[in-house]
């Protein structure tokens, strides 16, 4: 008589299986074949754990059915599922369009005040400045954000020293990062360095608004927001979207800067945000060699600037080159020590003592 499907399944639920049952009852039996003499099937077990609890099943199976009438050969191979998938993570996606806002400027959530560093003109150190303030007014105990809003432009990742994509667990929320002491978010994380962002206004004012309101800065006692240069879309978002504490506008002491930042206190103005100080950047080189001062691009404009405005003047910070190895390194000359690091420290001192951080 002919060995039939029937009879190897009749041999198979006779091998009882650890926790009860058998290979037929528990339905672990796949590509059954029998052709003449010749037995093959899977054992398919629900897991790699299930896998090895069965492993000693399987010799006991092969023997039984080697001791049935007409079997010539038997093959028997045992696989398990893997673990299931895991879901991948929602993807984060920075430049949609803005939502719109009712009521008017909105605080941000456990954010005590929001500073923004502008300047009319690029090329003034404004950045620097930004990234430099943060870390000395961290080392005087407050807890400091700092947003990289030049979103055409993003430095804060070079110099602060930071550069890995953000966590975001559900697609939305982003975990901003930290680097001396600052927590830090910038679009410069979600990109390749050399990558360009190629976007019209509406995505720019999307970003922003995802940059301030979807990371999860936690308490801070001061939030300081890096501007693009100019008056565009980067800067009306942000005055008319966010409670500003107020603006700190960066020039150096040389009249076409000032006629920039001029302009940059005419947005302000009427835009209502308050003005809490102009700063001279980049004020007077001191040789390293022989330590004599020149003042390359003029000295004590801004301060007249100020004067003539009614505005205060936070201070002065020199032209040095360890500023530019510093921040190209992504260590904050204010980490360290120095004439200029005690520049950042008296102007953090000064905003500290003013309310103002």
């Amino acid at each position: 008589m002919a060995l039939s499907r029937a009879d190897v399944e009749r041999v198979l639920a006779l091998v009882p299986l650890p926790g009860g049952g058998d290979l037929v009852s528990r339905d672990l039996i796949r590509a059954l074949r029998v052709e003449g003499g010749q037995v093959a099937f899977v054992i398919e077990a629900a897991t790699p754990e299930e896998a090895r609890v069965l492993a000693p099943v399987q010799p006991q199976v092969e023997a039984a059915l080697k001791a049935l009438p007409g079997v010539t050969s038997v093959q028997v191979v045992m696989t398990a599922h893997g673990p299931a998938a895991k879901a991948a993570p929602p993807t984060l996606k920075i430049g949609q369009h803005p939502t719109p806002q009712q009521g008017g400027p909105q605080r941000l959530a456990g954010v005590d005040r929001i500073v923004a560093i502008a300047s009319g003109k690029g090329g003034v150190g404004k950045s620097t400045v930004s990234s430099n303030l943060a870390v000395a007014l961290a080392r005087q105990g407050r807890r400091v954000g700092l947003l990289d809003a030049d979103i055409y432009g993003p430095s804060q990742p070079r110099m602060m020293g930071v550069n890995k994509r953000p966590a975001s667990p559900d697609g939305k929320t982003i975990i901003p990062l930290q680097a001396h002491g600052v927590t830090v978010m910038s679009i410069g994380f979600m990109l390749k360095e050399d990558e360009a962002v190629i976007w019209r206004g509406p995505m720019i004012m999307g970003a922003l608004q995802q940059l301030l309101t979807q990371v999860d800065w936690g308490p801070l006692d001061i939030l300081l927001i890096d501007l693009p240069p100019g008056t565009g879309d980067i800067q009306l978002t942000l005055c008319q979207r966010t409670a500003l504490t107020g603006a700190i506008v960066v020039s150096t002491p040389q009249d076409v800067a000032l006629l920039d930042a001029r302009k940059a206190l005419d947005m302000f103005m009427k835009l209502k945000t308050p003005v809490l100080g102009l700063l001279e950047n980049m004020s007077t080189y001191v040789c390293p060699n022989c330590g004599h001062e020149a003042h390359i691009f003029g000295h004590g404009g801004v301060a007249a600037e100020a004067a003539q405005l009614g505005l205060p003047f936070l201070g002065e910070i020199p032209l040095d080159l360890s500023v530019r190895l510093a921040g190209d390194a992504g260590t904050p000359i204010a980490a360290g020590e120095g004439p200029v690091a005690e520049a950042y420290a008296r102007l953090a001192q000064r905003l500290i003592a003013g309310g103002m951080a």
